[in-house]
């Protein structure tokens, strides 16, 4: 769904700025063993993650991804056509020494964050591609911030190392799952027309997002009336659970209509 405004460039320029020096400091402190070590997306250990987001941002900048030799669709892990595009600049610097790795980061986060600073307003409210579907430019470097935060997120739960679960690029990524909350709850959740959907969540981000269905489901400031169902977790479970990293319900707490909320919960995650 379309940006019903124009996003000021600035504002989600600083956040993804911001995350990728957060990025950066994490990836400075891993010992060559931690580069490693497997994560929970399959088939991918802490380096490909980061061969990942240096290869989107790679594409953004005007490269192709570089040749392997290597059949990626013959891989057990690619699933689709966007699994495939991540594949390529995975297994093209699989090999790569975790020093060779951070700077390549840095080079082209660098080189992203010119190319950012330096496009007009007008660039941002463009129509563009994203992996929503088609919005404005502003829409698709928000969700480079939740992609970003969200495999940092990955990086931390391989190597038991939490952090960022409550600053201004977890606030982001937050954002756009909330955008989100009207297709999870009525289009995957199924939430039956008249329901109201409430999510609790009890931190580090503190947080009620109540969703409510008529006709089309939508996210609102206040309900209506008392929430049909609701499911209380802590912000960090809730952004694992809808972005797939996890299955497990430990600490979630159901309410009202059972039924609902179990259908939600079970519906949660929406990334390709």
């Amino acid at each position: 769904m379309s940006q019903d405004k124009s996003v000021a460039k600035g504002p989600v320029i600083a956040v993804l700025a911001q995350e990728w020096t957060i990025l950066d400091n994490l990836l400075a402190g891993l010992t060559p063993g931690q580069w490693t070590q497997p994560t929970c997306l399959p088939g991918w250990r802490v380096t490909d993650v980061v061969a990942h987001l240096i290869g989107t941002e790679e594409v953004l900048a005007g490269e192709s991804a570089p040749e392997t030799g290597v059949d990626v669709n013959a891989l057990p892990h690619v699933r689709n056509a966007i699994a495939v595009f991540n594949e390529h600049w995975v297994q093209a610097l699989r090999d790569e020494a975790p020093a060779a790795m951070l700077a390549r980061f840095r080079h082209v986060t660098a080189r992203r964050l010119k190319m950012l600073e330096q496009m007009p307003q007008s660039d941002f409210d463009a129509q563009s591609w994203t992996p929503a579907g088609y919005d404005t430019y502003a829409r698709f470097m928000q969700i480079r911030n939740y992609d970003c935060w969200m495999h940092e997120q990955d990086i931390r739960a391989a190597l038991g190392l939490p952090g960022n679960e409550d600053g201004p690029t977890a606030v982001a990524a937050l954002e756009e799952v909330t955008r989100a909350l009207g297709y999870i709850v009525g289009k995957l959740g199924g939430a039956p027309e008249g329901s109201i959907v409430r999510f609790d969540l009890t931190g580090p981000l503190h947080r009620w997002l109540t969703i409510v269905v008529e006709g089309r489901a939508r996210v609102v400031d206040e309900a209506p009336a008392a929430p049909t169902a609701t499911l209380g977790l802590s912000s960090a479970r809730f952004m694992r659970l809808t972005g797939g990293r996890t299955a497990d319900r430990a600490g979630v707490e159901l309410g009202g209509d059972r039924e609902i909320a179990e259908r939600v919960l079970a519906n949660l995650a929406f990334t390709i």
